[in-house]
């Protein structure tokens, strides 16, 4: 990841990418020939209404789906063409997700599913769970690191996902529509503390949304439509918070 130390370079590059799918006999154009670069630590919204291509496009940005035809690049290392173990290896040292649908483990506990991307990493258990622990109080979740997540509302499981995604301060992250299950007030502080996280470790966030609230915290609005770049813009210069 040599190009992703130097802030005016990109860190991700898309180029000439689209995707499609065969559905019965019909051919099922999502993305249509994108071009996309992203500056390292910038706050990119990739916005659009459902079926726009957005999901589609943090798919081929994270390495979660291969091409039709273009390719991805994240600092240099060209993503969409590495294999299941390269692709595995790449995320596990570059890159955090956080998802909708908060995806933590039910029979882990709070540090267990934050402490998890460290364990790939073949860090001991008691260094991985103390690093857990840190990161839960700085979330808000100091009471709650020993619950499972049927013993946590949404808010708390969103808090543990973030925890669980910048613990290993990865150069990226990918948000999937993050605060889609939230209540405005929760929404707020999430997403609060996501910019916070971000602007800290000096790293890269791409954000999927489809709700116009969420393009405040961005840097840059890329909105798509029927799988096509149609606006491509800085948010008043600075992201709004």
């Amino acid at each position: 990841m040599e190009q992703a130390c130097h802030r005016d370079r990109p860190v991700i590059q898309v180029r000439r990418l689209r995707k499609e799918y065969i559905m019965g006999e019909e051919r099922v154009v999502a993305l249509k020939d994108i071009n996309l670069s992203i500056m390292r630590g910038e706050i990119c919204c990739i916005f659009g209404t459902s079926g726009s291509g957005k999901s589609t496009l943090l798919n081929q940005l994270a390495g979660l789906e291969k091409p039709t035809r273009g390719q991805v690049l994240i600092g240099g290392v060209p993503v969409s063409r590495l294999d299941e173990n390269g692709l595995a290896a790449f995320r596990q040292k570059h890159v955090g997700f956080v998802f909708q649908s908060y995806n933590l483990l039910p029979e882990l506990t709070a540090v267990e599913n934050v402490a998890m991307p460290l364990m790939f990493r073949g860090v001991p258990k008691e260094v991985r769970e103390l690093e857990a622990k840190k990161m839960l109080c700085r979330v808000g979740l100091a009471n709650r690191m020993d619950h499972y997540p049927g013993q946590m509302s949404g808010g708390q499981q969103q808090r543990a996902g973030i925890a669980r995604a910048f613990i290993t301060r990865p150069d990226i992250v990918f948000a999937d529509e993050p605060t889609g299950n939230l209540d405005s007030k929760t929404t707020k502080e999430v997403m609060e503390m996501i910019h916070r996280f971000a602007r800290t470790f000096h790293q890269t966030i791409v954000l999927v949304s489809h709700d116009p609230e969420m393009t405040e915290y961005a840097d840059r609005i890329v909105t798509l439509v029927d799988g096509e770049i149609v606006s491509d813009k800085k948010n008043r210069g600075e992201s709004a918070i």
